[in-house]
């Protein structure tokens, strides 16, 4: 309440005298809040207000759960079966605690010490040594592979409660390692690159196989990829030199096919230049042929068309030429051929040079 302080300077002077009677100067007496006057009727209140605030910070009895995480509430030691999804969750504290999962894909990395990169916490990905493993003479060979799982949410209290948190190093670890040494080590060293395929596909095979026969399915494997199959130097030496020598065989062999091909092509075209001069031959000769043929067919008709009487009429002809010359030139001499009908020859004595010319 306000403090007058004229009431105060007034009750002052009044009880004037004592060991103060030389001094007019008092205390004020001023009264405080009210707040304060009922400050410790409350004190109680907040003092257990402020015990409970420090208990919430200190036990923290609620959880958060993300996306892709998975609670698992333990009550005096005992799992939950019941697994907690993403959200908010109130808990007893120092009764019940509560493990936070991860249910997203997680990747396991075996790989070489040169590529083997530092693993990130709450990456999800773990990286581990490459997989030795001996091949089927006893030489040591390096396998990298990439597997990728995750947690079965459904069962993931009982796997917790088996395994417990270091699940994927007692479930995974083992049964990659094991599976990729049973089956890499049936082929001897220098097989290995050319049954990549196969080699890949049993082992995918094997570990997913026994990765479901465990108990209540804990994972799910999704995929597992051969990277890398890393051999000895002698063995890579080896498959390097037999590379060389198919590649040689295959080039000796191109060539050889080649020249085969050459051959063929040049026997082709002398087969081809040599019949085609056979059919120009061929189709002089039978040029030839036909044109004898017709001038055979063309003298026996001719032959058949010259008959006795013909023959009579060409010499009456011919003679009746004569005949008509000797009027003209009564000194000609006129040769006959013997037995012929036809003269062959009639000179004109009148020309001296000829007849001379025809008696030499």
């Amino acid at each position: 309440m306000p403090v007058d302080l004229n009431d105060y300077f007034n009750k002052k002077s009044g009880n004037g005298g004592g060991g103060n009677s030389g001094n007019n100067r008092q205390t004020p007496n001023i009264e405080p809040p009210d707040f304060f006057k009922n400050l410790g009727k409350k004190a109680g209140f907040l003092y257990v207000l402020i015990a409970i605030v420090v208990i919430l910070v200190i036990a923290k009895p609620f959880v958060v759960i993300n996306s892709g995480e998975m609670g698992i509430k333990a009550t005096a030691g005992k799992f939950d079966p019941i697994p907690m999804n993403p959200g908010f969750h109130l808990f007893l504290p120092f009764v019940q605690t509560v493990f936070i999962v991860d249910t997203k894909v997680r990747i396991m990395n075996y790989t070489s010490g040169a590529d083997q990169e530092v693993t990130q916490r709450g990456s999800g990905i773990k990286n581990k040594n490459a997989i030795s493993v001996l091949d089927s003479r006893g030489l040591p060979v390096s396998i990298d592979l990439t597997v990728q799982y995750k947690l079965e949410p459904s069962t993931a209290p009982q796997t917790i409660a088996t395994w417990g948190l270091a699940w994927e190093d007692k479930i995974i670890n083992p049964v990659v390692r094991d599976v990729t040494r049973n089956v890499v080590g049936q082929y001897p060293a220098e097989e290995l690159p050319v049954l990549r395929n196969v080699i890949a596909a049993k082992i995918d095979q094997q570990i997913r196989k026994n990765i479901d026969a465990q108990p209540g399915q804990p994972v799910q494997l999704l995929t597992v990829q051969l990277r890398n199959i890393i051999l000895p130097q002698k063995i890579k030496d080896q498959i390097e030199r037999v590379q060389i020598a198919k590649q040689e065989a295959e080039r000796t062999k191109y060539e050889v096919e080649r020249a085969n091909q050459e051959a063929k092509k040049k026997a082709a075209l002398a087969t081809g230049d040599a019949n085609a001069r056979k059919i120009q031959a061929q189709g002089q000769a039978n040029a030839v042929k036909i044109e004898a043929d017709a001038n055979a067919y063309a003298n026996i008709e001719i032959a058949k068309s010259i008959t006795p009487n013909l023959l009579r009429l060409r010499q009456i002809e011919v003679q009746g030429k004569f005949n008509d010359a000797l009027q003209v030139n009564k000194d000609a001499k006129i040769f006959l051929t013997p037995g012929g009908a036809v003269p062959n020859i009639w000179v004109d004595t009148k020309n001296t040079k000829e007849m001379t010319s025809i008696n030499k």
